[in-house]
């Protein structure tokens, strides 16, 4: 050991004391802040254990109620089935009875009133249609129904081009507008952003109503053709029929409708005056004047030059219609109530004179309560594209021949 060892060791001990009372300080501490956390724990046990108590409590009340709610939901749910059984039956029990008990041929009563069938209208022929293809089908029911989307206003049109060699959509929304969509294809159609994926095709000229058709690549419309100076005149009650080019977007013919005194053919249908329709035998129009206002008239029109090949007076009244379509030659009229109920079709004329009334069928359309604005056939699908309250709608067509009894 050197000299200076024990004031080392001095000193050492000389520090230990005020060490060893911070320590006890420290400790003091720390255990105060364990007892902390430790009541802490427990009071959050205690609560834990109450909320837990109470969670039972709650669930064991619940659970007689949920029971009874169940059991009720049960009853509402058997209820609501057996009353959906017997509306259904009783909608069948009606179609029966319809069925069996048909109305009378508007024919009688219009040839009564008339003197005769073809006497009603100046000029007009009504005779009988020669078929160019060998379509002997009729509707024989409605077979079901799909709602696409909601697209536009409560008015307007949607189609497929019956002669077109793709699967475009064309969509022209509104009676008095100019523009037209096109989509590539119904899956376009039905998505959420769909005016994105759309061209526009604007006409020249706005269409009147919801009567358009596309044929064969061409859009045929009415217009009201320009007005003399001062308004009025000969063209005051007549409308023009525009023959366009979606391709080129070109007026390629237009003709002055051979019709004075057009009125709306359907009572429920104001804004459309000439219904233009497409079928297995090729371009027809549906229409009335005031000639005989209680009544609608149909028009075969060769689709190359917009020319009236020949006219007919039909029996199907006006009121109540609220549209019409056509197939192998056979108008179908669908009628309706204000406000809107169930469609159904309620008249039929054959140009050709192959299906009599009473071999027709009056088919409803699938329960939905509204109205439509246009209703559009696709021969090759046996489908129609109808505007129902500004929702899209397809009808799946189930066919009979004409020859068969209903």
């Amino acid at each position: 050991m050197g000299p200076s060892t024990p004031l080392l060791i001095f000193f050492l001990l000389s520090w230990s004391g005020p060490l060893q009372g911070q320590q006890h300080h420290l400790v003091e501490y720390m255990e105060r802040r364990l007892a902390a956390l430790e009541e802490r724990l427990a009071q959050c046990q205690d609560q834990s254990s109450r909320h837990a108590a109470e969670l039972r409590d709650f669930k064991n009340k619940m659970l007689p109620l949920l029971e009874v709610a169940e059991k009720e939901r049960e009853a509402l749910r058997t209820e609501a089935d057996t009353i959906s059984g017997r509306v259904d039956r009783l909608e069948r029990e009606v179609d029966y009875l319809e069925t069996q008990n048909p109305a009378l041929p508007c024919v009688e009563l219009d040839e009564k009133m008339t003197g005769g069938p073809g006497t009603r209208g100046k000029g007009r022929r009504n005779e009988k249609y020669d078929m160019v293809t060998d379509c002997g089908y009729t509707i024989s029911q409605v077979r079901s129904m799909k709602i696409l989307k909601r697209f536009g206003g409560p008015a307007g049109l949607w189609t497929k081009d019956p002669l077109g060699q793709t699967e475009k959509i064309y969509v022209l929304d509104g009676t008095q507008n100019d523009t037209a969509f096109v989509f590539p294809r119904l899956r376009d159609f039905t998505l959420a952003m769909a005016a994105r994926k759309a061209s526009r095709v604007r006409v020249p000229f706005p269409w009147v109503g919801t009567g358009q058709l596309v044929y064969g690549g061409f859009l045929y419309f009415a217009r009201r053709p320009p007005g003399r100076p001062g308004g009025g005149g000969e063209l005051e009650n007549t409308l023009q029929l525009i023959k366009f080019h979606l391709a080129n977007r070109t007026v390629v013919d237009s003709s002055v409708f051979p019709a004075e005194g057009l009125i709306p053919p359907y009572g429920l249908t104001a804004d459309t005056y000439i219904d233009l329709a497409a079928d297995e035998e090729g371009l027809w129009a549906v229409y009335a004047t005031r000639e005989d206002d209680r009544h609608l008239c149909l028009a075969k029109l060769d689709p190359q030059t917009l020319d009236t090949e020949q006219q007919w007076d039909t029996p199907c009244p006006r009121e109540n219609a609220e549209a019409a379509f056509v197939i192998c030659g056979t108008l179908y009229v669908v009628y309706n109530t204000r406000p809107a109920s169930r469609a159904r079709i309620q008249c039929s004329f054959d140009a050709s004179g192959t299906l009599t009334p009473e071999r027709a069928a009056l088919p409803y359309f699938p329960r939905r309560y509204g109205a439509h604005a246009s209703l559009r056939y696709n021969p090759r699908e046996r489908q129609l594209y109808a505007w129902d309250d500004g929702y899209q709608i397809v009808y799946k067509l189930e066919m009979r021949k004409k020859e068969e009894e209903v």
